[in-house]
């Protein structure tokens, strides 16, 4: 499966994460994590890793429930915005114009077939350092400040769905997505299937949710520059009393060294480092995974653990 390269979308932009536990889960993405703060408004306060050049990356936001809120893109340019718009209006999945955010301008709201909530922008609200954050490089919005696990950038994220044949159908569509990967069961169902709208290898992974619930969140990730970063950050978690769900290990599907923890509302949150691979094939192939090579399990490293295809969040019938 491969398709020309669209690039209406630049990137994945923020992801929006619902918290029943507002202020441990703060302290978590603040402290030990290592985001930054850099507003509130109303129940949600906006974090950012420092490498990150818009306002935030995450917006966290108090609720009576857990998972996740939606998933911004910002589109390449105001064009290319109204092109994207256009051909989901089309799709019949809209959900209308939003006035935007505190860290972005006008949005465009749609549904995915498991009623995951997305929207596109494009005017946005680059990040300013004060003074005490202001990197000695001007290439870079924020200096390292070393806190917690110093996390460089938001990377991808990864949700649950009932039909990601569907799934895979859909993102091709709605944002110029490629498929870069995906795993096939014996059956003929679509097991996991990752997605790009740039040159990196993947900003959005969707897996089979082994509940009847829709609209679930499995992770979102934050990169670091080396595999001894994350080391150190298990050694964090550790000392912190995080609850360390697996890892370190490597994956097979995509190579990323990971480790996966979650957060105090119970989401599940990764800290990556997924090397240097970027898919710079404009005619790239997608790579297809069998079952039986996925029960191989990750590429070293333990067996994925049962946890890992159960936990979702919010939790099933919640």
């Amino acid at each position: 499966m491969s398709s020309e390269p669209c690039f209406d979308i630049a990137h994945l932009g923020h992801v929006e994460l619902f918290t029943d536990k507002p202020q441990e889960s703060l302290d978590f993405f603040v402290e030990i994590f290592g985001l930054t703060e850099s507003g509130r408004e109303g129940d949600s306060v906006y974090l950012r890793a420092w490498d990150d050049y818009e306002f935030h990356t995450l917006k966290l936001t108090a609720a009576k429930t857990t998972g996740v809120g939606h998933i911004g893109y910002r589109a390449s340019s105001e064009a290319a915005l109204l092109r994207r718009v256009a051909a989901i209006e089309a799709m019949g999945c809209g959900i209308g114009w939003s006035e935007g955010d505190l860290g972005h301008g006008r949005a465009y709201r749609f549904r995915d077939p498991d009623e995951h909530v997305f929207e596109i922008y494009f005017e946005t609200k680059k990040y300013v350092a004060p003074e005490k954050e202001r990197p000695a490089l001007k290439n870079q919005a924020q200096r390292n400040h070393g806190r917690g696990c110093a996390v460089r950038r938001l990377d991808h994220l990864n949700l649950l769905a009932q039909d990601v044949a569907a799934i895979r159908e859909f993102m091709p569509k709605a944002l110029g997505s490629r498929v870069t990967e995906q795993i096939v069961l014996d059956s003929g169902e679509v097991g996991g299937c990752w997605f790009t709208v740039n040159n990196k290898s993947y900003d959005i992974a969707y897996t089979r949710d082994h509940t009847p619930a829709r609209g679930r969140f499995h992770h979102v990730t934050y990169a670091v520059d080396q595999r001894e970063h994350i080391l150190e950050a298990a050694d964090l978690f550790l000392e912190n009393g995080v609850f360390i769900e697996t890892g370190p290990h490597k994956h097979a599907v995509q190579q990323t060294f990971f480790l996966y923890v979650y957060e105090p509302a119970g989401n599940r949150v990764e800290i990556a480092n997924a090397g240097a691979r970027l898919i710079l094939d404009p005619d790239w192939q997608t790579v297809t995974w069998t079952e039986e090579e996925r029960k191989k399990g990750q590429a070293w490293g333990l067996k994925t653990i049962e946890s890992f295809h159960t936990h979702g969040t919010p939790p099933a019938g919640k």
